[in-house]
């Protein structure tokens, strides 16, 4: 499966530009910064050229990264984590700060489960190493209750939407907007949020290979600051810009100004703060036993690239 993800990374990756403009290959997730900057109209008349590749979640686009097969791409704090311990060698460039509270462990509406506590024996939905399975790790932890007193199950978030709906698993631990549409389709309600447990960090990573090469970062620099234009844009106009991107993603509308709305977030150059924040989620994912050894993680983020004044 991992080889046939990096392949169809790959295969998306392929095409020959005969313009010279720089291209930068683009690792994407559902909802996330193709479908912002198509819903904000900035993709027109770029000084460089994007390819996209989409994946269901963070660990198949960390696959691509380490492979080489993308040159930058959007990922969770814990999912980066998990990259460069096993050794990639790609960078955190920017930081995309939100208010946690749309990920997430969530159960059916009519649940007897009402607190984390209750988890204990109980199974979890989520993929491996997301941030979905962090905050699960971290409300656990907040209970009381070690990670082999439940029963996780790594699945997509599609597998994991329809195990719940079913009854094949417990609870879900998930991010939005998936939180958003169990919520507003009145399917599962919210068990534990990530507010107070995580800091709501997510990056764009690149590759070192695409950071020493001149014309990719310039484009990267480039790519920073329309990211952080796209999402200015959206807050100052939350309505027009959920009912385009619910038709970009196919969710409904409800769901994704819900998820959208309550992010609150804002793209950023890396501080020592940011940095902080990471490295106690190494700590945390070490204690866990899911890193082997200690994890420093200064080295593993670029200070070359900034945001724009009045783009945050």
């Amino acid at each position: 499966m991992k080889n046939l993800i990096v392949l169809l990374a790959l295969a998306v990756s392929g095409s020959v530009y005969a313009d010279g403009v720089t291209t930068l290959r683009i690792a994407d997730q559902k909802g996330n910064m193709r479908a912002q900057l198509e819903a904000s109209g900035l993709l027109k008349n770029l000084p460089f050229h994007i390819e996209w590749a989409e994946f269901p979640a963070a660990a198949p686009l960390a696959e691509a990264l380490n492979a080489g097969a993308v040159d930058a791409g959007i990922i969770g704090d814990a999912p980066l984590l998990f990259s460069i311990a096993a050794g990639s060698q790609v960078k955190a460039i920017a930081v995309d700060k939100s208010d946690p509270i749309g990920t997430a462990i969530v159960v059916n509406k009519d649940s007897t489960l009402h607190s984390a506590a209750d988890l204990k024996g109980k199974s979890i939905g989520t993929g491996r190493g997301s941030i979905g399975h962090f905050v699960a790790l971290k409300a656990l932890a907040q209970a009381g209750i070690k990670a082999e007193d439940v029963r996780f199950r790594y699945l997509t978030p599609g597998d994991a939407k329809i195990a719940l709906a079913s009854g094949a698993i417990d609870a879900w631990a998930t991010w939005d907007p998936y939180t958003a549409l169990a919520e507003t389709s009145g399917i599962g309600r919210v068990l534990v949020n990530g507010q107070g447990l995580i800091a709501g960090n997510s990056f764009l990573a690149a590759t070192d290979s695409a950071l020493g090469n001149a014309e990719k970062r310039q484009a990267l620099q480039q790519y920073v600051n329309l990211l952080a234009h796209a999402e200015q844009l959206a807050y100052n106009n939350i309505d027009g810009y959920s009912a385009t991107l619910a038709h970009i993603i196919g969710f409904p509308q409800q769901a994704v100004k819900l998820s959208f709305s309550r992010r609150k977030a804002h793209w950023q150059a890396i501080d020592p703060q940011t940095v902080a924040q990471q490295q106690a989620t190494a700590d945390f994912y070490q204690q866990q036993g899911l890193i082997a050894r200690p994890l420093r993680v200064e080295p593993t983020f670029y200070r070359g690239i900034t945001v724009e004044a009045g783009q945050r």
